[in-house]
Formats: C-alpha cells, sequence, structure tokens
C-alpha cells in the first residue's frame, strides 16, 4: 500500500500543475479550475489501485476534472440566474429604485458594486473575491458609477420632460 501512496504522490506531483492551468484555460476560471482538479485528483487517489493501471491515468483524471468543471459552471449560472430573480424590493437596501439599475450593470460591474456597498468591502477585498487586482477594482467601479450617473440622468431628464 505505501508503494500505491508514493506512486500517487508522484503522479500527483506531475500532473495536478497541468491539470490546473489546463482547466483554467479550458474555463476561463482559476477558482472553477482548482476546484475541479482537486475533485478530480481526490476521486483518483480514492481509485488509485485500478487507476493507475490504466492506459492513461491522466487521461482519466482529466475526463473527471473537465466534468466536474462544467458542473461547477452549470451551478453556477444557475445560482447567478436565480439569484437576479430575486426581487429587489425585497432586499433591505436603501434607494431600492437604485438597485435596479444597478442589476442592469455588466456582470463584473455589478459584482464589484454590490461588494463594495452591500459587502462593505475594501477594493483590495473585493479583488481577492473576484480574483482581479486592485487596480482592476478601482477602474471597474468607476465605469459602473459612470454608467449609473449616466442611467439616472436620463431618467430625471426623462421625468422632467
Amino acid at each position: 500500500m505505501t508503494d500505491l501512496i508514493l506512486d500517487f504522490e508522484q503522479w500527483y506531483t506531475e500532473t495536478h500543475p497541468r491539470l490546473v492551468t489546463s482547466l483554467t484555460l479550458a474555463f476561463g476560471s482559476p477558482d472553477v479550475a482548482h476546484e475541479a482538479a482537486d475533485e478530480a485528483c481526490a476521486r483518483a487517489f480514492e481509485r488509485w489501485k485500478n487507476v493507475s493501471t490504466m492506459g492513461s491515468p491522466g487521461g482519466w483524471t482529466y475526463q473527471v476534472a473537465m466534468n466536474a468543471a462544467r458542473r461547477r459552471l452549470r451551478r453556477r449560472s444557475l445560482e447567478s440566474t436565480l439569484l437576479r430573480k430575486v426581487r429587489v424590493a425585497d432586499e433591505p437596501a436603501p434607494a431600492g429604485e437604485l438597485w435596479l439599475l444597478v442589476a442592469g450593470l455588466p456582470d463584473r460591474q455589478r459584482h464589484a458594486v454590490v461588494l463594495r456597498h452591500v459587502g462593505q468591502l475594501k477594493e483590495a477585498e473585493i479583488g481577492e473575491a473576484m480574483g482581479i487586482a486592485r487596480g482592476t477594482v478601482s477602474a471597474t467601479l468607476r465605469s459602473a458609477y459612470r454608467a449609473l450617473q449616466i442611467e439616472l440622468t436620463d431618467e430625471l431628464a426623462g421625468e422632467i420632460v
């Protein structure tokens, strides 16, 4: 059994980084890639006695990881869709009308604004949560505020006329 574990450790050390990189490039999400790679390697370890004798343990693991990544992305998409259907009026946020405009922002801008003003996170914390640089968070928030200003100006101008 010890030989199997040592064999797995060597295989894991060689395979895991390439697996994460491949999944990141394939799916564009480092966090999904890491989670899927970890899940696939855990499954490989559980079945290592059988997996190690396959013609391509790496191929089997990549397939498991790709499926895990697809499941995670589908789940993320479904959760995002369901969260958007939650009525903003039911939320205890101030100025509910403004949050209706925020809901119309592109995903990255909307997420940054929500994390900043509802989550009360600082820009560095938002960057960490979103997997982007602090400077990108700052630029994203500026763009979001500009878009909201334009929307509000247009709405106010429409009410005056």
